[in-house]
């Protein structure tokens, strides 16, 4: 049997009208393709251009300020008065139920430290190893203590390795007392609000070195010694030896780094160990 091309295609005039209604156009070659073969007609339907949608406003929701508004911090009040009048006990009591920053809504428990207590009245040094961290984590927040969980083992080992253990002749605190929410870097309106309390442990301690682990302990500690330290790396100040006014005593202070971040980045536990060495000849040689 026999085949022709189709030639064409045959619409009446109710179809047409049909395609039309719908938008719809309709293509048709001028001549069939001629490759002795019988081919269908090729018939495209083409949609018509869509008429353009009606713009829409958007809301995206605000992204939260890093500090809260007023309106969000109802329920805080302002630190107590005469930090640095304050004995040990009286210190550790304020701590526990500041209100001073958003902080204290999220914490389980304030983190005032642990080690060696202070003997009142503090005329001579009252320990001679004051670690500083740099705040709370979800382990600390629920035990109520610095340094706690796999960080907390690191610091342990690396004390034990010159002779030390965090309750005798040491002490360990943060200069965060809460936990800041998922872990995160503390706000600078939140290290201002905790640097008062940590700077009156270092007065009542009057520690003989200060081993400041972490960029935030760093720039705590050295913020009035060292020109633009939030600038600089920590790296930058390593290897060297520092000083941090306290009640008239300037305190040695050696720069390293957070035992967290040396669990995430073994190689340079080597150079933490330096620095552990750097301060232990600073204590050999302290009169």
């Amino acid at each position: 049997m026999s085949m022709t091309p189709s030639t064409g295609l045959n619409l009446d005039a109710r179809q047409r009208a049909m395609l039309q209604a719908m938008h719809i156009k309709v293509w048709q070659p001028d001549s069939p393709a001629d490759d002795g073969l019988a081919t269908p007609t090729a018939l495209v339907a083409l949609p018509a251009p869509a008429a353009p949608l009606p713009r829409v406003p958007v809301s995206l929701p605000a992204v939260p300020s890093s500090t809260p508004p007023a309106a969000a911090q109802a329920g805080l009040s302002p630190r107590p008065d005469g930090i640095d009048q304050m004995d040990w006990p009286t210190l550790a009591q304020a701590v526990s139920g500041c209100r001073a920053c958003g902080l204290c809504e999220s914490r389980k428990n304030t983190v005032f430290g642990v080690g060696q207590l202070p003997v009142a009245p503090a005329t001579s040094p009252q320990v001679d190893w004051l670690i500083v961290g740099e705040a709370p984590g979800e382990n600390e927040d629920l035990a109520g203590e610095p340094f706690v969980g796999q960080a907390g083992k690191l610091l342990d080992n690396m004390l034990r390795a010159i002779g030390l253990d965090r309750h005798n002749k040491v002490y360990i605190a943060n200069v965060l007392k809460c936990r800041p929410p998922v872990n995160r870097n503390p706000e600078p309106h939140e290290v201002a609000q905790c640097t008062p309390y940590l700077r009156r442990q270092i007065e009542l301690l009057q520690p003989k070195i200060i081993l400041a682990m972490g960029r935030f302990a760093m720039n705590a500690l050295l913020d009035a010694s060292v020109p633009e330290v939030h600038k600089l790396p920590l790296g930058k100040l390593r290897g060297q030896i520092h000083h941090c006014q306290s009640a008239g005593r300037a305190v040695p202070v050696i720069v390293t780094y957070h035992p967290a971040y040396l669990l995430r980045n073994l190689p340079e536990k080597a150079k933490a160990w330096a620095d552990l060495c750097l301060a232990l000849d600073v204590m050999r040689r302290a009169p």
